[in-house]
């Protein structure tokens, strides 16, 4: 499943891993975003890949949308004699059901396929101490308004809980339920061996029916690198997780917890459980009201398919949290902390990393990519808050104004324009509709060139008079025989100096991950006194392989932010003619 959106010059592919909520449609994101970036939604049983062993690619335990109408689970038959702790906990398989919760998250979440939602999404959990503490992931609840907890299956009472602790990195999280006298369960005391009985127990499907599925653990140590979790080692087993069974308990035939289930693999069969030892002391932590490994978000790595661009997608945040004292908002996406590049692997490993390497009120250097509003963002945890990094429309001074845009000074949205060929794209006002996406074809020079071409403009006789904004962008390999960039803006000089006063040149590209290059500005433009940007560059990964050339035509401060999500999106898509 997957869709298609607009992500700064280049249509990534984005691997994500996303939890299934049932929800309720708010907000789109921005036209400028929801356009042509290809995301994967990997499998969730809270899904996405982890880079665990080469043979299985794990998804996370997914939440589920919630169902209606209770039935009467199945009871399993224990093989072994029962036992009896003295601490009152429970001792048997047929009675872990007490002790299980379904786990409903209320909030309002950003993911790059709906958009802005409010939604409902439903996991499971266990409690561990009779006055209502219980355990489930990170992703179940985190960023939620409100939580809602049925106790055993039991759809009658609904208990309130507050979240005390969560650790993002290890995606565990405790939570306290109203009440006390609950039935509880006790930690796996034994070490865990290949071939140990194992029950995976939970609520799937979102629904109140309570299932028990039995396997066995098919190994002690995998690899817990995933997309939303960097955890030191998990456990790999088969007994069965489907969506909704995300942070309820693996158990054995005593009832005792072996791990918590997070993940899955079911093409291949494989579950994963993050064991008892790794979580063990995360939780003791979680339970004094103190988060481990985590700044407050609710996120997933991405990153594009070619690597030029990675990062870690905020679906939502948690209040009060370093991340939201910074400023970061649910559809941000973090491209680096502390200067060092995030999920250029898919995982949150770096991200991990970075966060363990420090103390939890360290303040760290942070940059974030805002989908919302198509720019760079820099700031610090526990330090400065997030401000705007980057611009294009700064370079620019403009008084002039357009009754093309809308009453407060804005165009209504943006729509995607290709050339005839499409083999380049960009993203322009819904308000320039006169359109002109045939090749072009001349000399320079002495050299022939073919180039794919698109203009977008309000009216294009206005437009070639310096009259009305527009945007003029194509591309060609063959510029390539008549020089670089610099050789390229120098080529057109000529089409502006008659009627248009040189501003100046400057460098193109230390903010944009795919081009680089250089850019004129040239100003008072005709009678109207437009202003026009004219950007060559070339792209990064390959400089040799073809040129690019965006010329922008300005006259208001809507075009100035169309300026800006023009050299946002402006990219070659497919073969150039």
């Amino acid at each position: 499943m997957g869709i298609v959106v607009n992500f700064r010059h280049v249509y990534y592919s984005f691997k994500i891993s996303l939890d299934r909520r049932q929800i309720v449609y708010t907000k789109p994101l921005k036209p400028i975003i929801l356009l042509l970036l290809l995301f994967v939604i990997v499998g969730i049983a809270c899904g996405g890949p982890p880079a665990v062993e080469p043979t299985s690619v794990p998804e996370k335990a997914p939440v589920e949308q919630p169902a209606e109408k209770p039935t009467t689970p199945p009871e399993p038959t224990p093989t072994e004699e029962e036992v009896v702790p003295a601490s009152g906990a429970i001792s048997n398989i047929q009675d872990v059901q007490g002790a299980v919760i379904q786990i409903e998250a209320q909030g309002t979440f950003v993911d790059p396929e709906f958009g802005e939602y409010s939604g409902a999404g439903r996991g499971s959990g266990f409690i561990i101490d009779p006055s209502g503490i219980a355990v489930t992931n990170n992703h179940v609840v985190t960023g939620a308004a409100l939580l809602k907890v049925w106790i055993g299956g039991d759809t009658s009472k609904t208990y309130n809980a507050r979240i005390l602790g969560v650790s993002e990195c290890s995606d565990l999280a405790v939570i306290d339920i109203e009440g006390d006298g609950f039935p509880y369960l006790e930690w796996y005391s034994d070490s865990i061996k290949v071939g140990l009985d194992v029950y995976t127990a939970g609520f799937p499907l979102g629904e109140p029916e309570y299932t028990l599925t039995k396997g066995i653990v098919s190994k002690e140590n995998a690899n817990g690198e995933t997309s939303w979790a960097s955890v030191d080692s998990v456990i790999m087993h088969d007994a069965t997780i489907n969506p909704g069974n995300s942070g309820g308990p693996l158990v054995d035939q005593n009832g005792k917890i072996v791990g918590i289930n997070y993940a899955s693999y079911q093409a291949a069969n494989q579950y994963f459980a993050i064991s008892d030892k790794v979580a063990i002391p995360i939780v003791d932590t979680l339970r004094q009201g103190k988060d481990v490994d985590s700044i407050g978000v609710n996120g997933s790595a991405v990153v594009s398919d070619d690597g030029s661009l990675s990062g870690i997608w905020v679906s939502s945040v948690k209040s009060g949290s370093p991340a939201d004292n910074a400023g970061i908002t649910g559809g941000d996406i973090i491209t680096q902390l502390e200067g060092f590049p995030m999920a250029t692997d898919g995982t949150m490993a770096d991200y991990c990393d970075v966060i363990r390497t420090h103390n939890s009120g360290d303040t760290l250097g942070l940059e974030v990519l805002r989908f919302a509003t198509s720019e760079y963002l820099e700031g610090q945890l526990n330090g400065r808050a997030l401000e705007t990094s980057y611009s294009f429309a700064d370079v620019v001074d403009t008084n002039a104004t357009s009754d093309q845009t809308g009453a407060d000074g804005t165009y209504s949205g943006y729509y995607t324009v290709y050339d005839e060929t499409n083999a380049i794209a960009v993203d322009v006002p819904n308000e320039w509709t006169q359109i002109d996406d045939t090749i072009w074809e001349n000399t320079w020079g002495s050299t022939s060139f073919k180039a794919a071409s698109v203009i977008a403009t309000t009216n294009f006789d206005d437009y070639n008079n310096w009259a009305a904004p527009g945007v003029w962008f194509s591309a060609s390999e063959d510029w390539g025989n008549i020089g670089g960039y610099i050789q390229l803006l120098d080529g057109v000089k000529d089409w502006y100096s008659t009627d248009c006063d040189f501003e100046g040149r400057y460098d193109y590209g230390a903010d944009d991950p795919v081009f680089e290059g250089g850019y004129d500005v040239w100003k008072n433009c005709g009678a109207a006194g437009s202003v026009n940007i004219i950007v060559g560059a070339r792209p990064k990964s390959d400089p040799l392989s073809y040129l690019v050339l965006v010329q922008v035509q300005v006259l208001s401060d809507a075009d100035l932010d169309a300026l800006d999500t023009i050299l946002r999106t402006f990219d070659r898509v497919g073969g150039l003619p």
